[in-house]
């Protein structure tokens, strides 16, 4: 406003204006009271009684009005939250059958921090509190198991209720849900006169108010979600779990609607004409037998730029690692990489058939992303990488040494997980449980985001661009930037984030050529207090030379002032150890945080490619270990004793 216009209008109480600019009357600019009245005496003395009128009305109308909404935080730079967009309650039919009673209200009370009673009695509790979740539950057959359980119910009175309920034995409820698998399946011949839609509305409704109900922004986020839980022709493993930024549909599209994603994918963008965005996140494609990463639609015909489009526009994230085992990549597939051995699971998803690797690990998928873009200009598989638990107890365990497994009752105990030896040998002379396959598992994994504050938008947004990382459990944080402009100062600087943002890409970027030069890669990894130290940092690289997919991992920051070795791009051994008798580890060796400004000596710049980080800590035991360490007996001899948990950043891909 023009100061000397302003001095020329009348200073009266019809001076509406006058009121406004020093907070009088009805403008947006509010004073405290005690100011506001002193201010508008002087401003408006003389003017008489309907000064004080207006004043009085003012006063009342600010009291009456509702409390403004809490200033959030939102840091520009964003910060590292942590969650578990995968987790199973009462609502899904298999943690139901595993003995699981908790709600989505108590999951997120356990992600909050409260403690939570195990379906076999043991108390669950985190070390610390999750900033986010998502209750995960399979659409299929949603609600159902409660109600069949329930013999007041229709659903109760079916006979395959009965059978389930009347079930004593593992051999019987195994033969009563082999029962009803066709029904969860889609594999009828005739309709399902069990399924009762108006229980999965009830069921999808209580879900939705559970996530509103305890949606805290600022302190802790919710997300409304659930898992398409569909498969190959074999039952190969295609699950996805769907993620909704806001508002959601009256009932989720499950694999009784199709068990083919693409049609998923067709839901979500009518969904998305409709303002309801959602991303899906597969998981598990380590037990997918090759069908998660294929080359081809699924019915079988060549990919092209719409299929790559619509999957990227629906799938911006994969889920690499949670209880079920790591999908980084495998031995077979990464034979150079001496940490390609990590948390395998070998066999399909609830099987102990053999899984085939190629197909299932998302750095070959990274690599044959590559060469499709090289050839035919598309690229199904730039998506970013996220952990989760998985767990059907409602609780994810995330910790070695405080490990409650999956299954509910089914693998409740060492013995029943295969981490103890069994009272007696088993008729086939197996000493070890064979039921599950659970020792296979792991105590796994977080979902980390950079967001600008603890919200869905923010963190959904996070999500969808990719600014994401994955740890196999501990809080390890993780920075990664590639840019033109980032040198060996960027370690010094003061801001050396807000530097970083300026000149180049964050993780789940592009990076677009600059003529001949070489961009220069910034890494930054906070470890856990409450896990082991960190012993190196990594960049993993892969690129397509002469038609043929080629990786290379280079170690670029080494622990206890260890320097890379040029020749091999690797750090020397730190010496630190785990006493298997204690399971102590060394508590002198590693460190607290590594950092790292590095240079591809490899690169060239006419040739795609993408890098992504890898921290390791030092080793520790693992969970079967502890285990054996508190039975009393020797860890299992063809189990890994100890493990090095990780975190892994999204990619960041260069394009010439």
């Amino acid at each position: 406003m023009n100061p000397r216009k302003r001095a020329e209008r009348p200073t009266c109480a019809a001076d509406t204006g006058a009121r406004r600019h020093l907070g009088c009357g009805s403008g947006k600019r509010r004073l405290s009271k005690a100011v506001a009245a002193a201010l508008c005496g002087l401003a408006l003395l003389g003017c008489g009684q309907e000064a004080a009128q207006e004043q009085d009305t003012a006063a009342e109308a600010a009291a009456a009005a509702p409390p403004a909404a809490p200033v959030l935080e939102s840091n520009p730079n964003k910060n590292a939250y942590f969650g578990d967009l995968h987790v199973h309650t009462r609502h899904s039919f298999d943690a139901f059958l595993f003995g699981t009673r908790a709600t989505p209200d108590d999951a997120y009370a356990f992600a909050r921090g409260e403690a939570l009673a195990h379906a076999a009695g043991q108390e669950m509790k985190l070390n610390k509190p999750l900033d986010f979740q998502a209750v995960t539950d399979h659409a299929v057959y949603l609600g159902m198991m409660p109600a069949m359980f329930d013999e007041t119910t229709k659903a109760g009175a079916h006979p395959a209720s009965k059978a389930l309920r009347e079930a004593k034995t593992a051999v019987e409820l195994g033969a009563a849900f082999q029962s009803v698998l066709p029904r969860i399946g889609g594999a009828l011949e005739e309709p399902d006169d069990l399924l009762d839609l108006g229980i999965v509305r009830d069921a999808w409704s209580k879900i939705i108010e559970a996530a509103e109900r305890h949606n805290d922004p600022g302190n802790f986020t919710t997300f409304i979600g659930y898992e398409y839980t569909t498969s190959g022709p074999e039952f190969e493993n295609l699950h996805r779990n769907v993620i909704f930024r806001g508002g959601a549909p009256d009932i989720p599209f499950s694999r009784l609607d199709s068990q083919n994603p693409e049609d998923l994918w067709d839901w979500m963008d009518g969904l998305r004409g409709e303002g309801v965005e959602a991303l899906a996140i597969p998981h598990n494609s380590n037990g997918s037998d090759g069908w998660m990463f294929q080359r081809t639609y699924q019915s079988g015909e060549p990919m092209d730029t719409a299929y790559a489009e619509q999957r990227m526009r629906n799938e911006p994230l994969v889920e690499v690692t949670q209880v079920k085992g790591t999908s980084d990549t495998h031995p077979l597939l990464s034979p150079n990489d001496e940490w390609a051995d990590f948390e395998i699971m070998p066999v399909r998803v609830g099987t102990l058939t053999p899984s085939q690797p190629q197909g299932g690990y998302v750095r070959e998928a990274y690599l044959n992303g590559l060469a499709m873009e090289e050839a035919d200009s598309l690229n199904p598989y730039r998506f970013g990488l996220i952990g989760a638990s998985d767990t059907h107890n409602a609780a994810g365990s995330f910790e070695e040494d405080n490990y409650w497994s999956k299954t509910g009752l089914l693998d409740a105990t060492g013995q029943l997980r295969g981490s103890v030896p069994l009272d007696e040998p088993t008729e086939d002379g197996e000493i070890y449980s064979q039921a599950t396959g659970s020792w296979y598992w792991g105590a796994s994994g977080l979902a980390g985001v950079w967001a600008e504050s603890n919200t869905r938008e923010a963190i959904y947004d996070a999500l969808r661009r990719k600014e994401t990382f994955a740890t196999s459990g501990p809080r390890i944080r993780l920075r990664f930037f590639a840019g033109y402009g980032i040198d060996d100062g960027l370690l010094a600087a003061t801001d050396p984030v807000t530097t970083a943002y300026a000149v180049g890409a964050p993780m789940g970027g592009d990076l677009l050529a600059d003529g001949e030069a070489a961009p220069g890669f910034f890494v930054w990894a906070l470890g856990d207090a409450d896990s082991a130290p960190l012993q190196r940092l990594q960049i993993i690289k892969g690129w397509i030379a002469d038609g043929e997919a080629q990786e290379q991992v280079f170690d670029i920051a080494c622990a206890d002032g260890g320097a890379v070795d040029p020749a091999t791009h690797r750090c020397p051994d730190n010496g630190a150890s785990v006493d298997l008798a204690t399971c102590a580890y060394s508590d002198d060796k590693g460190a607290a945080e590594l950092s790292a400004v590095w240079r591809d000596p490899t690169f060239t710049p006419s040739q795609r490619a993408f890098y992504y980080v890898r921290a390791l800590e030092n080793p520790k035991c693992r969970w079967s270990t502890w285990d054996a360490l508190r039975a009393g007996v020797a860890p299992r001899p063809d189990l890994a004793a100890t493990i090095q948990d990780r975190a892994w950043s999204s990619p960041i891909w260069y394009r010439p």
